[in-house]
């Protein structure tokens, strides 16, 4: 049952040769991303979503079809290449369904019903999200590109999941944008009892606001992640720095961790993190600090505080080229100063989001601060993505995370 009349589009198709030395790199790489820079020749001109058609330099055969993006410099957003493509409600049905067979092994190996089915570029449609959690799917766009297509990609969300409802949130970017039929937050299928849904991710339960939570509502790329630390965790003291809506800390604390400590900057942020830890039953203590946490960090080690699992999980530090060596600054200052907190025995677990920060960058960066401790760590295991969190290309992967272990030396 949808719950609004979908404007028509008219989509038209327009011609595009590139640049011969980006086309051969292009065609080799099959790489979702081409610049306005790279165009030699375009036909017409177009509006988002509209299909670019890519015509061999020489030949003229078809090499590649895309969704034209006029306002992004990212101005063509590739879906196919070496040949042409129907995009109609087949092929949206088909991309989903085989995202969908990628996660399956997860959702029938675990108590998860929580997951990204569609992690953009990586599953085949550029700038497009769909979340989700429990019987409620949120499909976030992050270009107007995918405007036309809104009905077929919710109608083959729906065939491929089963979802009772559909929730559309839009970026940003394109909240500001003037008369557009879509608005963020549109339940555009179903009813939402609920604007709060709770699911569950390998048995512990949480809760994402799917209309106005922060991206999709919750923040499902650490899974794995979570799962590990709580089977760390039990009689267990833990600090979680950053610690937004608790996921590190609600699992910790079903893992039977006997004290934690969740720290953010934002107090709504840690008032979901213990909305969620009630969700589930535990004994130990929860602990809120509100704050800065670079600050809180200094402070701690300055009392000489220590705990059994120090859990550093910090927002992107590098939005841009600029901003890398400003986060390899603070990545030094978390990796020093969270490994004077962890106790004999104890680990560091440390993360990044940044994707213009590489995992050769960060893992060298911490390892770098780990060898100048005093102390003695051992190097436990390194991860990257979960299994609904594919790469498929370089700029795809963000995540990254290493686990430390303290020794205590001889």
């Amino acid at each position: 049952m949808f719950n609004i009349q979908f404007p028509e589009y008219s989509v038209k198709t327009i011609a595009v040769k590139l640049k011969p030395a980006i086309e051969k790199q292009l065609l080799q790489s099959k790489h979702p991303w081409i610049y306005s820079n790279s165009i030699e020749k375009i036909g017409k001109n177009g509006n988002a979503g509209d299909l670019a058609i890519l015509f061999h330099q020489r030949t003229n055969k078809i090499v590649g079809v895309g969704l034209y993006d006029p306002e992004s410099p990212i101005c063509i957003k590739m879906l196919h290449y070496h040949s042409s493509l129907t995009v109609d409600e087949t092929f949206f049905l088909s991309t989903l369904q085989k995202a969908f067979s990628v996660r399956k092994s997860l959702i029938d190996s675990s108590k998860t019903n929580s997951f990204r089915l569609i992690f953009g570029e990586n599953d085949g449609l550029p700038a497009c999200i769909v979340d989700v959690y429990n019987d409620v799917a949120v499909l976030k766009l992050y270009s107007e590109i995918w405007f036309p297509y809104v009905k077929e990609i919710v109608e083959s969300t729906i065939n491929t999941v089963g979802c009772k409802s559909v929730v559309l949130r839009l970026s940003r970017q394109m909240q500001n944008l003037k008369n557009s039929f879509f608005t963020d937050g549109q339940v555009i299928y179903g009813t939402l009892e609920n604007e709060t849904v709770v699911f569950q991710e390998h048995g512990v339960l949480f809760s994402a606001n799917v209309i106005k939570g922060h991206k999709t509502g919750y923040f499902l790329d650490h899974r794995e992640n979570r799962r590990i630390v709580g089977t760390l965790a039990s009689n267990k003291s833990v600090l979680d720095i950053f610690a937004y809506s608790g996921g590190f800390s609600v699992h910790v604390l079903v893992g039977g961790a006997k004290e934690v400590t969740s720290v953010d900057v934002s107090e709504h942020a840690l008032e979901m993190a213990k909305q969620n830890a009630k969700l589930n039953s535990f004994s130990g203590k929860h602990n809120i600090i509100v704050g800065d946490a670079f600050e809180i960090l200094e402070n701690l080690q300055l009392n000489k505080q220590r705990f059994d699992i120090v859990v550093i999980d910090p927002p992107s530090f590098a939005k841009s080229e600029a901003e890398i060596n400003l986060a390899i600054k603070k990545y030094r200052f978390l990796a020093r100063i969270g490994s004077k907190l962890v106790s004999p025995n104890g680990y560091l677990i440390i993360a990044s989001c940044s994707s213009r920060v590489t995992k050769e960058m960060f893992f060298d960066t911490i390892q770098e601060e780990i060898n100048k401790s005093s102390d003695s760590f051992e190097l436990v295991k390194q991860t990257q993505h979960d299994i609904d969190h594919p790469i498929t290309y370089k700029e795809g992967a963000y995540l990254k995370c290493a686990y430390y272990k303290k020794t205590p030396i001889q």
